[in-house]
């Protein structure tokens, strides 16, 4: 299936593969993603709409098995606060369901900031722009495409003792 983000890529002549996995209509998780395609959550990015105090939409990218850290990305975005979009935005915004957002081909152009993570892998996967179909590319490749920062962006995790 080409999706409008694998026709993205193809203009680019960046290298992806696509792969292909059942999705129930209610399970918009991550980790459980990474387990369908095979690879760890850790490699599986989920690209998050948000929007900053001043109105204005960005994208975050995280591992799947992370937790975006809204504060990290207010100052990666040089602004006071952000927060999520309303799923009911999330559409009109990107032309993309939840759980099928991708920055590339998005119907509109914003920021995006990925988390520093991102370079630790040779693969990672993003979301081809649909519910049940992820693309793997590299890091290099991805953040090229998506004209990204890679930055912190994900929850500090207490030692045990702090917790």
């Amino acid at each position: 299936m080409r999706t409008n983000a694998a026709r993205f890529l193809d203009t680019l002549k960046i290298p992806y593969e696509l792969r292909e996995y059942h999705v129930a209509p209610e399970e918009f998780s991550a980790i459980a993603v990474a387990e369908k395609i095979g690879m760890p959550p850790e490699q599986v990015f989920k690209t998050l709409l948000c929007v900053t105090h001043e109105r204005d939409h960005v994208f975050a990218v995280v591992p799947g098995n992370e937790e975006l850290d809204f504060k990290k990305l207010a100052q990666a975005a040089s602004t006071r606060k952000a927060e999520m979009v309303a799923v009911k935005d999330v559409q009109p915004l990107t032309g993309y369901v939840r759980g099928g957002v991708t920055v590339f081909g998005a119907k509109k152009s914003f920021p995006v900031f990925v988390d520093e993570t991102i370079e630790l892998f040779d693969t990672i996967s993003v979301s081809a722009g649909a519910r049940g179909i992820q693309m793997l590319l590299s890091p290099t490749d991805y953040l090229r495409a998506a004209e990204a920062s890679a930055v912190p962006l994900t929850k500090d995790v207490l030692p045990e003792a702090a917790r």
